[in-house]
């Protein structure tokens, strides 16, 4: 099934049944064990970047792949839980309010919130069950000219350079094999669609949406991040394609 042709297909968060408010006292982050955040994304890091729109400086490829990187090392949680997950299954609207974003989820998928150290704000959603396949939001603050995505180049040049950044197919030995799919620009977000394989391991697909917005005080980049592997495409592929899709900034 096709990311992109899903997008307006499905419907907008805001004509979905009543909203869940976030509630952080009954939700956490797994174990930190669980988390591994390869690279601390400095929440003031854009500040030393220009806000051109042509090539990225050295120092705004690090920041995208820092960014990335973490929003891949997602949470999950060895449950007990054997029941077959339903592709037809309810969602429900998460909706954070101080945060500013709602997302539609799975009914029986669990919320982790949180933060880390260089990031704002960290939201996972994951099946009961011990999986790869995951959905996280990686909130990151930005520098004052980072006012629109366009300061990241446009939709395609983001994705390439994305990828291309992530690539490490070309050493030797080579490392991990990265390869776009597509991207696409709607609904004031960018979305990316692209896989991910180390050697001898299993391929994974990343559905990203990402958006800018202010909180008042400072331009803050939403990272939504949707990974399934290969092996369980026809189990959590729906579910992670309706989650990234339904994203919405408040």
């Amino acid at each position: 099934m096709a990311f992109f042709a899903t997008l307006s297909a499905l419907p907008s968060p805001l004509h979905s049944s009543s909203p869940v408010p976030v509630n952080r006292s009954k939700g956490s982050l797994p174990p930190r064990s669980r988390l591994i955040f390869p690279a601390a994304v400095k929440c003031d890091a854009a500040e030393e970047f220009k806000s051109d729109t042509g090539r990225f400086p050295t120092k705004r490829r690090e920041l995208l792949l820092q960014i990335f990187l973490a929003s891949l090392s997602l949470p999950f949680v060895a449950t007990n839980a054997s029941a077959e997950t339903d592709l037809q299954e309810s969602f429900r609207i998460y909706e954070d309010e101080m945060n500013k974003f709602r997302i539609s989820i799975p009914e029986e998928w669990l919320v982790g919130a949180g933060d880390v150290n260089g990031i704002k704000s960290v939201t996972a959603f994951y099946p009961e069950e011990l999986s790869d396949s995951n959905v996280s939001i990686v909130i990151t603050g930005l520098g004052p000219d980072f006012t629109r995505l366009e300061s990241f180049g446009n939709v395609d040049a983001f994705a390439e350079t994305l990828v291309s950044g992530l690539d490490r197919s070309w050493k030797r030995p080579p490392g991990v094999t990265a390869k776009l799919i597509s991207s696409k620009s709607t609904n004031g977000l960018y979305y990316v669609e692209y896989t991910l394989q180390n050697p001898g391991e299993r391929c994974r697909h990343i559905l990203t949406a990402l958006g800018i917005a202010s909180n008042g005080w400072y331009n803050r980049l939403y990272t939504v991040t949707g990974q399934y592997m290969e092996d369980e495409a026809e189990k959590y592929q729906p579910q992670v394609v309706k989650m990234v899709s339904s994203f919405r900034l408040i």
